[in-house]
């Protein structure tokens, strides 16, 4: 179904739209092919604007992801923001607690309260939420269920983190249990983007 809203259109997308409106295709695949065959474009051109288009809500699609988009595609469209989200908090709070930051007296107790802030996400929040995501990929809980698992499963996960930390050479201190919770994090919200990617793609 078109929205109503058709400036700043390039040809293509007009042309999607149109289609959308005269030929009511079944499936996302099916637009991409009809589109094709009037515009002689590369099919992954063509599903890239529609995704777009999507995301811009100048269209809605029945379908929630173009079939032939890829993993790598995927990971990098609108629908994984929350992945490159946690990507960007977890190397920038990573940096902040590894920076010495006693050596810059006056940035460095600027950065100390961010230091703060971005290390609470990290422990608190990250590693459960990439948890939680993992095993409910798509909607299935509300937002509300999904901050609170979060929260008591990163809590979890960094005591067992710690746990584990004790019986090593490294020993619990700021470096390991960072690095470690990094690990962890990025392992899972990458299983989480995948499982979402593939949970998507079935429908």
């Amino acid at each position: 179904m078109p929205a109503k809203n058709k400036h700043r259109l390039s040809s293509l997308d007009r042309s999607i739209i149109n289609i959308l409106s005269n030929d009511h295709p079944k499936t996302v695949k099916q637009l991409i092919k009809l589109v094709q065959l009037k515009n002689d474009r590369p099919e992954q051109e063509i599903a890239e604007r529609v995704l777009l288009l999507q995301d811009q809500r100048k269209i809605v699609l029945k379908d929630q992801l173009p079939l032939s988009f890829t993993l790598k595609d995927y990971m990098l469209s609108f629908h994984a923001y929350w992945y490159l989200v946690i990507i960007v908090l977890a190397a920038t709070t990573t940096t902040l607690i590894l920076a010495n930051l006693e050596r810059a007296p006056i940035i460095g107790g600027i950065l100390l309260y961010v230091r703060y802030l971005f290390g609470s996400i990290f422990v608190l929040f990250l590693p459960g939420y990439s948890f939680i995501k993992a095993l409910f990929p798509v909607k299935e809980i509300d937002n509300v269920e999904r901050a609170a698992l979060s929260i008591g499963m990163s809590l979890a996960i960094v005591a067992i983190n710690a746990l584990i930390l004790n019986y090593t050479p490294w020993g619990i201190s700021t470096n390991p249990i960072t690095l470690s919770l990094l690990g962890l994090t990025l392992t899972l919200s990458t299983v989480a983007v995948v499982r979402e990617h593939q949970t998507l793609s079935k429908k």
